[in-house]
């Protein structure tokens, strides 16, 4: 698909962005082979050059903003890591490791819990009250049947706190590398969004045409959201994007017969859907408003 988009438009650089999933040697390799750029997520744990170099590296990291749609910007930290050629003829690896402090705490929270309810039950009510479950088996050694807690596994899960690690070619800064990624789970959110208001769901891709409609709805809605956020950056108005969806869709007008009468009733625009109307300059239909049926039934709107 990337092949033909710039076959078809005289794309002259193309740099490829992706997550986790897309990663592999012979990927990289038929990317590379094209001359073309990649910033790909990686699999910190799955990947024993990440786990034992990458994350060993006790270089400092860079403090950086990330402007969002919010009052308060996000710190990242994130840090250029080169692995050395291997012995058996590997290339230089570059990888950009990013951290996000407020994700760290996020993941730290819930293994806390686990080892505080473990020592709870070791200690007063004994290995028996424990219910193996995949959770706390993770942070148990079993040893002739005795059970302890596995510090040593507890803090080398620490390592992969709010971790994420960019694999990449490119020569652009550990800074823009984060910026560019952060910008991919945007478009994914745009793809479910739009699967999920336009019902496209579920989609069965069989011909060209039907992949090609489905992405171009779905890069229609990327466009539109832009611009939808664009202006309410002008406008000075601050809000989530999961925000903006629920107070639109929240936003409804029924229609009422009472005595022959045709009316239709507009809800209250709750949260920002007032404002985002104005900075699009839509202006929104009366909260009541008597709408006149013509001879043959079709309802128009009065004024």
């Amino acid at each position: 698909m990337a092949a033909r988009l710039q076959k078809r438009f005289g794309v002259r650089s193309v740099c490829l962005v992706a997550d986790a999933g897309m990663i592999s040697k012979d990927m990289i390799a038929a990317v590379e082979a094209r001359g073309w750029q990649y910033i790909l997520g990686a699999r910190p744990r799955r990947t024993k050059e990440i786990r034992d170099t990458v994350l060993a590296d006790s270089s400092a990291f860079e403090t950086i903003e990330v402007v969002r749609q919010r009052p308060d910007p996000m710190a990242l930290e994130v840090k250029d890591v080169t692995v050395p050629p291997g012995k058996d003829g590997d290339e230089a690896h570059r990888y950009v490791v990013c951290r996000n402090p407020a994700e760290a705490r996020k993941d730290a929270a819930p293994r806390a819990q686990i080892l505080a309810s473990l020592e709870t039950k070791l200690h007063k009510k004994g290995p028996k009250s424990i219910v193996p479950n995949r959770g706390f088996k993770r942070y148990l050694k079993i040893d002739r049947g005795s059970v302890a807690i596995d510090h040593d596994k507890a803090r080398d899960e620490e390592r992969f706190d709010g971790i994420r690690v960019l694999s990449t070619n490119t020569s652009l800064t550990a800074v823009d590398l984060a910026l560019r990624y952060k910008q991919l789970w945007m478009v994914e959110q745009v793809f479910r969004t739009a699967k999920s208001l336009l019902e496209t769901r579920p989609v069965f891709h069989k011909t060209d045409a039907t992949i090609c409609g489905h992405v171009f709805c779905s890069f229609l809605a990327l466009v539109l959201q832009k611009e939808l956020q664009r202006r309410m950056e002008d406008a000075g108005i601050v809000a989530e994007w999961a925000d903006v969806l629920r107070d639109l869709e929240a936003l409804t007008e029924t229609r009422i017969e009472h005595h022959g009468k045709s009316f239709a009733v507009r809800s209250k625009t709750v949260g920002v859907a007032g404002r985002i109307a104005q900075c699009i300059g839509v202006r929104l239909p009366n909260t009541v408003r008597q709408i006149a049926t013509g001879k043959e039934g079709t309802a128009t709107i009065g004024a």
